[in-house]
This record gives C-alpha cells, structure tokens and sequence, in this order.
C-alpha cells in the first residue's frame, strides 16, 4: 500500500541516506538495485562535491527520487532551524517535491549520536510554524513521540538503536508502544524506525 507522509506519498517504505559510500557510483549503483524512491541528504555535513568536483546531485535521479534533507550534524535548535531552511531552498531550487519535508535531527552527544529531545521538541515547534512537514528523529520514549506527534511532527522516526551501532531493534516493546499510541484515533499516522538498523532481517 502506498505510505503517506505528509504531501508526499511513497510506494516503497525504505528511506535510504547518501552517507559512508566509497564513491557516488557506488551509491547510485546502490539505489538503482533498490529502485530508491526517497533519500536522505545532510544540508550541514554533505559534502555536496568530491575531491575531483563531482556533484552528488548528478549522481541522483531527480525526476524520480524525492530527496529528504536532514539536519544531521546539529546539536541546538536554532543550528537546525537554519539548516532545514538552507534545505529548503536547496530544493526549490532543483524543483524537487520533497521541498517542505525535513528530517529533524538535533542530537544531544557526539559519542552516542542520541537525540536532544527538549531541542528537538522546540524546533519541531518553530519549523511547523514556518511550513515544514517534519519528520521527526527522536529516542524510543514514547512520551516524547507523542510530544511530537502533537507538535505537528508528519512522521516520528524512533531510534532502533544508536546511530551507526547496527544493533538492530534494542527495545522492542518501546517501539511497540509508540506505534500503538501514535495510531490510536490516526491508524494511517507513519512511524519509521530511524537508526540502528544492521542487517536486512532488521529492516
């Protein structure tokens, strides 16, 4: 069935990033094998160009694949502000659908790579109020899923474990009940598993 996030609806439910590749022929070759249909880029620690002056946009098929600019890297609310509207008009730009979505990050530590969730919460807030569909990166707490839900947040996108750890699915009956909350009354509201995903039977 198709996933509705926001404005946009998606046929495939894997969101892929264009992180730790080798090269972008390596993750463009990456994405064809998937068919991508949406992918993650980050407006702060992209580096948009390669040492020979490549852009990775080139490497990206535009006319199908919406990108999702994230805030990765950030670590207040106000830093993220300002890269989720960079983001923006990046996208505008190319004429991109995907222009008013961002994926919030605001992380709280460089060892463990977890979110702030109070500054997370404050600029979910302020990016509602200026238009953005947020999609929402946050820990497994499902109190907080809620705030963000309430927030405005068009997806919450809980950790399944730290960021890189490939631990997989470390709390299960979390993620269980913030699935549960956040569809009671709304059974088509998306919840993505963001993080920590290490194998394909995590996926």
């Amino acid at each position: 069935d198709p996933l509705q996030i926001g404005s946009q609806t998606l046929q495939d439910r894997l969101i892929l990033g264009t992180g730790k590749y080798a090269s972008f022929e390596q993750m463009a070759d990456s994405f064809k094998v998937v068919n991508a249909e949406c992918v993650t880029i980050a407006v702060r620690r992209e580096k948009l160009h390669d040492s020979s002056g490549r852009n990775i946009l080139d490497y990206l098929d535009l006319e199908r694949t919406v990108l999702l600019p994230n805030t990765s890297g950030c670590y207040d609310a106000e830093t993220a502000l300002r890269c989720a509207r960079m983001g923006r008009e990046i996208l505008r730009g190319l004429g991109n659908p995907g222009s008013e979505w961002v994926k919030l990050e605001v992380l709280g530590s460089s060892r463990s790579l977890m979110p702030d969730v109070m500054e997370t919460l404050k600029a979910t807030q302020e990016l509602v109020k200026d238009g953005f569909e947020v999609l929402c990166y946050t820990n497994d707490d499902p109190v907080m899923a809620q705030r963000l839900k309430e927030a405005g947040a068009v997806s919450v996108m809980p950790a399944g474990s730290p960021i890189g750890s490939g631990l997989g699915i470390v709390n299960p009956n979390n993620l269980q009940m913030i699935v549960e909350d956040l569809k009671q009354g709304d059974p088509e509201y998306p919840v993505i598993v963001d993080a920590g995903v290490g194998t394909a039977s995590d996926a």
